[in-house]
C-alpha cells in the first residue's frame, strides 16, 4: 500500500518543485541575455588585442562599405608620406560621381592637404577624399591601385577599392575584412585623431568652415573611441566602425548596413549593453 505523504514532506517536494521551476526559467531568461540582436545586416566585434572574435553575424558578406572606405584613403594618403600642409584647389573633377551628395567645399577652394584629411575622417567630406585622391601622384587611377595594394598587403581577401569617397557602390569589402582595416588605421595617430575629433573650423580660402563628427558617439561620455568612421549610401546602408574600450577591453567594432537612420548607433549601444553586463563573457564561458 502506498505511503501517503506527511504534510511537511509535502510542502518540502512543493518547494523543491518550485525551485526546479525558477532555476528553469531563470537559465532560459540567461540564455536570451546571452544572445545580441543586432538591425546591421553584417557585424563583428573583435578583441583588438587577441583578435578572438567576440560576436559575428554575416562577416564574411561581401558588400558596398560607403565612406568607410576613407580609412583606406587617409591611409594611402599617409603612407605615401605627402606634404600635409600643401595647398590643394579644389577642381570641377573633384565634384564628378558625387550624386547629390552635398558640400560646403566649393570649386576654386584652396585648403591644406591634412585639413582636407580631416573633413574627410571626421564629417565624412566627398569632395574632400576626392580632392586627396586626385591630388594624388599619377591621379585617382594610381590612387585607386595603390588602395587595392594596401588591401592585399592587409590580407582583405574581399575588398575591391575603385575610387576614394565610398560614393560608388563599386567599393566592396565584408565586416571581416574592415576590421583588418580598422585595426590597422588605428595605428596612425593622425587618423585616431581626426576620426574622434567632436569639431572642428577649417579656413577654404581665408574663409571659416565649421564641421561636427557624423559618429554623435564621440560626444557621448559613456563611450571610450579611439577611432571612429560612419558611412552612408542607399546600396549599403547605414555602417559604422569604431575601435572603442568597453567592458575592459579594446575592441574593434563593424556594422554594416543597418537598416533605420539610428539603427547602427542603435547597435552599438545594444553591444556595449551586452558586453557591460557580462554577457559575452558568460557565453564564451
Amino acid at each position: 500500500m502506498q505511503r501517503k505523504l506527511h504534510s511537511l514532506e509535502a510542502i518540502v517536494a512543493m518547494c523543491a518543485l518550485a525551485f526546479v521551476l525558477v532555476v528553469s526559467v531563470g537559465f532560459a531568461q540567461a540564455g536570451e541575455i546571452r544572445k545580441v540582436t543586432l538591425r546591421s545586416s553584417s557585424a563583428i566585434v573583435q578583441d583588438a588585442e587577441t583578435g578572438e572574435i567576440v560576436h559575428e553575424k554575416n562577416a564574411d558578406a561581401v558588400v558596398p562599405i560607403a565612406s568607410i572606405t576613407k580609412l583606406m584613403t587617409a591611409i594611402v594618403i599617409l603612407d605615401a608620406g605627402l606634404d600635409l600642409e600643401e595647398k590643394i584647389v579644389l577642381g570641377r573633377e573633384d565634384a564628378v560621381g558625387m550624386k547629390g551628395s552635398r558640400s560646403r567645399l566649393r570649386t576654386g577652394l584652396a585648403l591644406s592637404r591634412k585639413d582636407l584629411l580631416l573633413l574627410a575622417l571626421m564629417s565624412s567630406e566627398n569632395r574632400a577624399a576626392a580632392a586627396l585622391g586626385r591630388s594624388y601622384p599619377g591621379g585617382l587611377e594610381a590612387f585607386a591601385d595603390a588602395m587595392n595594394a594596401k588591401a592585399e598587403v592587409l590580407q582583405m581577401t574581399d575588398s575591391r577599392f575603385v575610387e576614394p569617397t565610398g560614393l560608388s557602390p563599386a567599393n566592396v569589402s565584408s565586416a571581416r575584412d574592415l576590421a583588418k582595416l580598422v585595426r590597422k588605421a588605428h595605428e596612425y595617430e593622425l587618423i585616431r585623431e581626426f576620426s574622434t575629433q567632436d569639431r572642428a573650423t577649417v579656413r577654404a580660402s581665408g574663409r571659416p568652415l565649421n564641421y561636427g563628427n557624423t559618429n554623435g558617439l564621440v560626444r557621448s561620455k559613456y563611450w571610450e573611441i579611439e577611432l571612429s568612421k560612419t558611412g552612408y549610401i542607399s546600396e549599403a546602408g547605414r555602417c559604422l566602425v569604431m575601435h572603442v574600450r568597453l567592458a575592459s577591453k579594446d575592441l574593434i567594432v563593424v556594422l554594416l548596413d543597418s537598416w533605420g537612420k539610428h539603427s547602427r548607433v542603435g547597435d552599438a549601444n545594444r553591444i556595449k549593453k551586452w558586453l557591460e553586463s557580462g554577457s559575452a563573457a558568460d557565453r564564451a564561458s
